[in-house]
């Protein structure tokens, strides 16, 4: 798995996440809104069911959910989101895919742009990146959860297609449309997990170090502190004990 799920980890761990919840929150009633188009009934919309599923691991009050879907449907007023992904290629060419939502598509792609040159990158045309990641459910379980034999079986007979060793946890892959009836089988286990999103997977590492490793990671804490970001994807890859260095 890229770097960037182990320096989530690692702020995970160190409370940092726990600290933004208001930036956490925002992000998705912007998922939801926009998940909302397909329809507002989670059982008939998959996106929307995830989203809901998302917040609700956040503790987020059935009221915000519920005036998020429904301005998501019209219901309700609100301003219109649009989404969209800007690719680019940050220090020591690692890919970057920036996923955003936003009322104001000229200030935000400003933004990018300007942010992916601040940290040694560059922002790049549609489809330049894209191609080195395919979207895939990716599940999150604590090492400490679960034996990998027994959540091997758990997770394949409900058709993940992998179970990988990251760090101290575990990563559950499995095609997008199997994210549901993965994930319900590792709830119906008692087993916690520490994310589960359907979003982009690298197909290929690219191995940093030095300035080039703190260049990455600062520029990936940039997008994610921006009000419209809603995800960032990377496939970088830097050495656990750099990692932890780095975060100190």
């Amino acid at each position: 798995m890229s770097g960037h799920s182990k320096w989530a980890t690692i702020k995970h761990k160190k409370g940092a996440l726990d600290a933004k919840r208001g930036k956490i929150f925002t992000r998705l009633i912007k998922e939801i809104m926009i998940a909302a188009r397909g329809g507002g009934n989670p059982d008939m919309n998959p996106r929307l069911r995830t989203a809901v599923a998302a917040a609700k691991a956040e503790s987020m009050p059935s009221d915000n959910i519920k005036r998020a879907i429904m301005r998501g449907t019209g219901e309700l007023e609100g301003a219109t989101m649009e989404e969209f992904t800007y690719e680019g290629y940050g220090p020591g060419g690692a890919a970057v895919l920036v996923n955003v939502a936003t009322d104001n598509k000229n200030r935000t792609v400003s933004e990018i742009r300007h942010m992916f040159g601040k940290y040694g990158g560059n922002m790049g045309t549609e489809g330049s990146v894209a191609w080195m990641f395919e979207r895939k459910s990716i599940i999150v379980i604590d090492g400490e959860q679960a034996g990998e034999d027994a959540l091997m079986d758990l997770v394949l007979n409900a058709g993940a297609e992998d179970l990988r060793k990251s760090g101290d946890n575990w990563e559950v892959i499995s095609a997008p449309e199997n994210h549901d009836a993965v994930l319900e089988a590792i709830k119906g286990a008692k087993i916690e997990t520490l994310s589960a999103e359907v979003g982009m997977l690298p197909k290929n590492l690219v191995k940093l170090d030095g300035k080039n490793a703190s260049g990455m990671l600062k520029m990936h804490d940039a997008f994610e502190e921006h009000d419209d970001v809603q995800s960032v994807y990377s496939n970088f890859d830097i050495d656990e004990s750099e990692l932890e260095s780095l975060s100190q």
